[in-house]
């Protein structure tokens, strides 16, 4: 696991500025405790973002967590393909499957769908350290921080992303796939509910399998 450790060290500084950010916005709506329990167990930006905008908006908690799941339902086809790289039995790989997050699976994945176990599992400890420690400090010391805008903050989610999806355009089927998951997430962004532009848009995966499946015939 230290090749993943290291590996996800660049990724900490943003990583924890982006849960600084979201403990100092969580923490007026949901309180500074929930906020820190939510980074902890559910440990997933998007959908956490997603889900306080909803309760800031005055939305439902049954609408929150509605939204959250929408965009966390994109670790369904992450997780089976990183599902071969598990082992041991049922609890155990369902275990290691909650290692499964953005920046693990990036640096685990190789350029031919193959997920390097290791490097999977210690990805994440670095960036679980990072999001809930970010939080901790922005949920207790947001007076002092201020609105997170004023200090770039919420620029740092995209520029996040960014970083993950350079590392991944490496062959032509890759660029392609990115192309045609942007597209399909720019045309649905202004008419579906948030989330969808990103179920849909993995969707684009398909371009490489049925490559492989071309090539493989």
């Amino acid at each position: 696991m230290q090749r993943g450790i290291r590996a996800a060290l660049p990724l900490v500084p943003p990583t924890f500025a982006i849960g600084v950010s979201f403990g100092v916005l969580a923490a007026p709506v949901m309180g500074s405790v929930a906020a820190i329990v939510m980074s902890a167990i559910v440990f997933a930006g998007s959908a956490q973002f997603a889900a306080l905008s909803v309760l800031g908006a005055g939305g439902t908690a049954a609408a929150a967590v509605g939204a959250g799941l929408l965009l966390n339902a994109r670790f369904l086809p992450m997780g089976i393909a990183a599902a071969p790289a598990t082992r041991g039995g049922r609890l155990r790989r369902a275990a290691e499957g909650q290692t499964v997050v953005d920046a693990s699976w990036a640096l685990a994945a190789d350029e031919q769908g193959r997920f390097d176990r290791e490097i999977l599992i210690g990805g994440a400890v670095p960036q679980f350290a990072g999001w809930v420690g970010g939080t901790i400090v922005g949920a207790l010391a947001g007076s002092a921080i201020g609105n997170p805008e004023t200090l770039g903050l919420d620029a740092m989610f995209p520029a996040f992303y960014l970083s993950l999806l350079a590392g991944e355009l490496r062959s032509g089927d890759a660029r392609l796939a990115a192309a045609i998951a942007a597209a399909i997430a720019l045309v649905l962004i202004p008419f579906v509910p948030p989330g969808v532009p990103v179920l849909a848009a993995g969707l684009a995966a398909l371009t490489g399998v049925l490559r492989r499946r071309r090539v493989a015939a």
